[in-house]
């Protein structure tokens, strides 16, 4: 493994121009319709994957239905996605799914990012545990728009090993660094605008 990431013949952009132009467009068609669909299901707020997810299963998930009725829709797609690609590179893996969910998820963050700017915010945060027992905290931003409209918005949720207030803020800390976010120094800047500052006590 480790002289694979020093040979330059393993290198991603040596095996790409290694590709022909016929394998180049198929790969781009299985990359747009596996990135498409992921963004369908987001926007429905449906899931992708399903208990059964083996090749005779009834329901295989969202993801893998819904490509596979693709495919029988397009006959050109057909040939060049699920069992017609080579099994590592179908874009229909979960680490694939995950990807795109994830790539998704990261676009919303930054227009939030930009629609909030560098006015003053407020932080929402509760923690409770899931169904396999572990502890989750949700941070949520809260601003005032351009146009004077409160917003909420989701950025984050953090699983945490104990929910002392020490952890809880490490926690809180963590993800505003990630997002090149300071409390303190938004409240610092913003401190005299009264029609703002109201969202700080929140």
């Amino acid at each position: 493994m480790s002289a694979d990431l020093v040979n330059e013949n393993q290198a991603v952009h040596t095996q790409w121009d290694n590709r022909t132009p016929k394998e180049k467009c198929e790969y781009r068609l299985r990359l747009s319709v596996s990135t498409l669909l992921g963004k369908r299901l987001l926007n429905g707020g449906l899931a992708f994957r399903g208990h059964d997810e083996s090749k005779d299963s009834l329901n295989k998930g969202n993801f893998l239905e819904l490509l596979e009725l693709m495919g029988e829709m397009n006959e050109d797609l057909a040939n060049v996605i699920l069992d017609n690609a080579t099994a590592n590179n179908q874009m229909t893996s979960p680490k694939i799914q995950a990807d795109i969910k994830h790539c998704y998820a990261q676009e919303v963050i930054k227009q939030i990012l930009e629609e909030l700017g560098d006015d003053v915010f407020s932080l929402l945060v509760d923690e409770s545990c899931d169904v396999s027992k572990k502890e989750q905290m949700t941070v949520v931003i809260r601003f005032v728009d351009k146009v004077g409209i409160v917003k909420e918005r989701f950025i984050g949720l953090v699983h945490v090993k104990e929910t002392s207030a020490i952890t809880l803020k490490t926690a809180i800390d963590d993800i505003l660094a990630r997002y090149g976010l300071s409390l303190k120094r938004k409240v610092a800047k913003k401190k005299d605008e009264h029609h703002k500052s109201a969202l700080l006590r929140v």
